[in-house]
This record gives structure tokens, C-alpha cells and sequence, in this order.
């Protein structure tokens, strides 16, 4: 019985029983109608706008190295600086939207997003550049912080495993679609003229995300005073799953982004000395994701979160082992395996979060996120030493690590208590 529903069976009578428990289930979107295709497909718009602007500008490190004299470090500041600003705006614009309501702050966040990558490919220095990615980084806050709690307000329960996995498919599509469109004409045009592209491309997703998704019916408008926000953040952090589930996040993100900062680097090196056009071909692996996280996160539902995170890890594991073999026929798939798991792991992750908070899911998702970009600024830097002082072997080593430390918080969320069905 929906626990909602609970207290007044005592006191309805059984006929008015069943319908005040249809009437709280047609609140939620089930699976197999109309409304459920337009969310999906909406938050599948906005993942591929969101991750297509953020991962679009990895392809071309190696050229703006050469361009702007800077090594590989510098150049993966033009991501890092849109993930670090990113996971700021995360604080403000999950409590944001817990005021202002969910879809409003997305589409605005999807415009301004595709209109400061349109003005990146304008910009003739390297600090111009850096600036309008952290625009770009910032504006996006405003759907990666809101998507995950929208979806978890909106979508029926038994569902939700399923709409999270098709958003982070998305998410995949887009990763692959940015790195891929930029990795080919990169090779044919310039740099500027391949980011005003990318652009353009997230103005169309912005205007199918905005005319299609429907409008929030479980939103209920909070505070935003300072004082609950603090509570919210203590109660999340006193949760005995929450705050290890915000680690897994920035692990498993930061090892995700070393691996395909640095690649290209290695590829484009002997003994491969590959193509810019067919290094950004190799994108072709996130398809691998965009099956594993409907895929997982449906499994994921059915067998439950924790019996499966970390199995999802294991394969990334297995992924960047294969990777450190010299043989391309070795690499290609390990970085398939690898992206494959990735996703999956995310997937159930992000859907684990809204289903443990209990109050401010929309902050809970922040942090989370938080966590998530933090990993991808930090550790997506931080590899460019690595690479600078041990070549790949330096990167399989410092990526290993992440996921020893991502397998052991998920083993360690394996052993909690369970809490309920809905909180499981």
C-alpha cells in the first residue's frame, strides 16, 4: 500500500479506499503512456544537450595545446573549469528549484548553456575561452541538479530505475555525440567554427526540451532560507547511505574523465599516430553506455541498488586493465567495457539518491552532483601529471585506484540495513 494512503485506512470505508489509491497513482507517470515518452524523451534532450556542451571540448586538447603553447594539464582546464563551476551552481540551483518549481529552471538553464558555447567559439584567447566554459559550466547546473529530482517526483516508483537510466542514456548520446562532431570536423574546420556548431545543435535539444516535457504535478514549493538549507545538508549527511553514495560519485566520475582526457593523447602518439578525425570516432564506445544505463537501471529495479553497483564497477575495472595492452584490438575494448560499466553504475547511483532522501530531493541530487563534477574537475587534472610523468601506465594506475576506492563504498553500501521499498 502506498505509505501515503496508510493512515486513513482505518477510517475509509474500502470503496472510497480505492479510489483516493488510484487518484494518488495517477500522479505519478507509468510506464507505457503518452506522458512518459514525452518525459523521457524531453530528459533525454536535456542529458544530450547537457553532456554534448560539457565533453565536447575533449577531442580537441591535443589541438589547443598546439594552438595556445600549453601541455596537456592546461589544456584539460577547458573542461575542468566547466565541471569546477558546474558543481558550484549545483548548490544554488537544486534549492532553486525546491522554491521555483523544476522545469522552469532546466529550460533556463539549456538556453543559457548553448548561448555561451555559441559565444566560446568567438572568443580569441585562451582566458576568453576559460570564461565562457565557466558559463557554460555554470548555466548547466541548472538541469544536472533538478533532471534526477524531477524524475524521481514525477515518475511512478517501480519505474524510476528505467526513466534514469533512458535520461542517463542521454547523457551517453550526448558525451559521445559532442566528443564525436568535434573529433571529425576538427579535421576540417576550425576549432571556432566546430564549437558554434555544437551550439547551435544545443539550441534545437533546448526547444524540444521546453515544448515537451510536461509540467511538474508532485512539485511542492520550499524555503529558501538559509536556516533550512543548513538542516537539509545536516539531515543528508546523517543518512547512513547518502554521504556514500556522494563518494562513489566522485569516484567513479573521476576515473570516467582521466580515461577519455588522455587517450586521445595516447592514440594520436606512436606506435598508433591515429587520426584527430578517427581518434573522435572512437566515441563510438558511449553507445555502450546508452544500453547499459536503461538496462542496469531496469535491472537495477527489479533486483535491487545494492546488488548491483558493484558489479557495474568491476567492469570498469576490467575495462582499464585491457586498456594498459598495447594492441588497438585490446584498447578499443577495454574502452567499450569501460564506458559500459560507467554508465551503469551511474545510473544506479543517481536513481539510488532519490529514492533514500526523504525531504529536499532536489538538494540531495545537488550534492550528489556536487560530488560528481568535483571528481571530474579534480581528478580529470590531476591525471594530466600522471600522463606528464608515467605515460598510460601512469593514468591505468591513478584510474585503478579510484575504483578500488569505488568498489569498497560499494560493497559498503551492499551491507546497509534495508529501509523500506521505497527507500531501498
Amino acid at each position: 500500500m502506498n505509505p501515503a494512503v496508510a493512515p486513513l485506512a482505518q477510517h475509509t470505508p474500502p470503496s472510497a479506499l480505492d479510489e483516493v489509491v488510484a487518484q494518488l497513482n495517477d500522479e505519478y507517470i507509468e510506464k507505457g503512456t503518452p506522458m512518459f515518452m514525452r518525459t523521457v524523451l524531453a530528459l533525454f534532450s536535456g542529458g544530450f544537450a547537457t553532456f554534448a556542451l560539457l565533453y565536447c571540448v575533449q577531442p580537441m586538447m591535443p589541438a589547443l595545446s598546439h594552438e595556445f603553447s600549453i601541455n596537456a594539464a592546461q589544456s584539460s582546464l577547458i573542461l575542468s573549469v566547466a565541471t569546477a563551476m558546474l558543481a558550484c551552481g549545483l548548490l544554488i540551483t537544486g534549492p532553486i528549484s525546491d522554491r521555483l518549481g523544476r522545469k522552469p529552471v532546466m529550460v533556463a538553464a539549456l538556453f543559457c548553456a548553448a548561448l555561451a558555447t555559441i559565444a566560446s567559439g568567438l572568443m580569441p584567447t585562451w582566458e576568453g575561452i576559460l570564461l565562457m566554459r565557466a558559463l557554460v559550466g555554470l548555466s548547466l547546473s541548472g538541469l544536472a541538479a533538478v533532471a534526477m529530482t524531477y524524475l524521481s517526483e514525477e515518475i511512478h516508483p517501480q519505474h524510476i530505475g528505467l526513466a534514469m537510466g533512458l535520461y542517463i542514456g542521454g547523457n551517453a548520446i550526448g558525451g559521445m555525440s559532442g566528443r564525436l562532431i568535434i573529433g571529425v570536423l576538427i579535421d576540417f574546420v576550425s576549432w571556432h567554427t566546430a564549437m558554434l556548431i555544437i551550439g547551435a545543435l544545443a539550441l534545437i535539444a533546448a526547444t524540444v526540451f521546453w515544448k515537451i516535457l510536461p509540467e511538474s504535478r508532485n512539485f511542492r514549493a520550499s524555503s529558501l532560507k538559509p536556516r533550512s538549507l543548513v538542516d537539509g545538508f545536516v539531515m543528508h549527511f546523517k543518512d547512513a547511505g547518502l554521504p556514500w553514495l556522494f563518494l562513489e560519485a566522485f569516484l567513479l566520475m573521476g576515473a570516467f574523465v582521466t580515461m577519455f582526457n588522455y587517450i586521445g593523447y595516447r592514440l594520436l602518439a606512436s606506435p598508433y599516430e591515429l587520426s584527430q578525425a578517427v581518434v573522435g570516432l572512437l566515441s563510438l564506445v558511449y553507445l555502450s553506455g546508452i544500453y547499459s544505463s536503461a538496462k542496469i537501471g531496469s535491472l537495477a529495479d527489479r533486483l535491487g541498488r545494492r546488488r548491483v553497483l558493484w558489479g557495474t564497477i568491476v567492469l570498469m575495472l576490467s575495462g582499464m586493465l585491457l586498456t594498459l595492452f598495447t594492441p588497438l584490438w585490446l584498447v578499443v575494448p577495454g574502452m567499450l567495457v569501460f564506458t559500459f560499466g560507467f554508465f551503469g553504475a551511474h545510473s544506479v547511483a543517481s536513481s539510488w539518491i532519490g529514492r533514500r532522501a526523504v525531504k529536499a530531493k532536489g538538494q540531495a541530487s545537488s550534492l550528489y552532483l556536487f560530488c560528481y563534477y568535483v571528481g571530474s574537475s579534480i581528478a580529470g587534472t590531476a591525471g594530466g601529471f600522471f600522463w606528464h610523468f608515467a605515460g598510460w601506465n601512469g593514468i591505468g594506475g591513478f584510474i585503478v585506484a579510484l575504483l578500488m576506492g569505488a568498489l569498497l563504498v560499494a560493497l559498503k553500501l551492499a551491507k546497509l540495513p534495508p529501509l523500506g521499498r521505497a527507500r531501498a
